[in-house]
């Protein structure tokens, strides 16, 4: 199989934008540490408290994991199991990412899309706010971050899938240690 420049650039295209979120998610995760600790300060040396930014910080770090994980995957830095993994040739790894993609990740992110829709339509036709007096309001606001994060999670993995088909697989070395692990850690033997 010959290199696909067209699928690689379709897929630069694809992860653009979610890279662009994954910096937000970023600045949400500083916010998150930043607020915290302000309110630890306000509680501890003041005896006080807002409950407002406490909802804030919880509203932030909702959009952080449930936006960063398409980040993640764009850059490859998701979790994965590898005990079966490390042993097969780059081809078998590569047809079983984009099998995990197209028979794991893409099912799962239609189910919560679908599943998802009912909940928020229910959160916006209330214009659904805090329950706490002080709270935020908009809370629906956040809870449409739950099938925007199943679709930019399928964005994910579609780029992931073009860049794995757009790509020759490197054949291994057999019988070389050096070689599996510089081909571990991305360098050549």
């Amino acid at each position: 199989m010959k290199p696909r420049p067209g699928l690689s650039r379709l897929a630069t295209i694809i992860e653009t934008p979610i890279r662009w979120i994954g910096a937000l998610c970023g600045l949400c995760t500083v916010a998150v540490v930043v607020l915290t600790f302000g309110l630890v300060v306000l509680r501890y040396a003041f005896d006080t408290g807002s409950i407002a930014t406490q909802e804030l910080v919880l509203h932030l770090n909702a959009a952080a994991f449930l936006l960063g994980g398409a980040y993640a995957l764009v850059r490859d830095a998701h979790v994965r199991v590898d005990i079966l993994q490390q042993r097969w040739s780059p081809r078998t790894q590569r047809n079983a990412e984009l099998a995990g993609l197209a028979l794991l990740l893409l099912p799962f992110c239609a189910v919560l899309f679908w599943v998802s829709l009912d909940y928020v339509a229910a959160s916006w036709s209330l214009r659904e706010g805090s329950r706490e007096s002080g709270g935020l309001p908009g809370l629906y606001l956040v809870k449409s971050l739950i099938p925007a994060a199943a679709v930019l999670l399928a964005l994910a993995g579609l780029a992931r899938a073009l860049r794995l088909l757009a790509s020759e697989p490197q054949a291994p070395v057999a019988g070389s240690s050096q070689a599996d692990a510089a081909l571990s850690h991305g360098g050549g033997a």
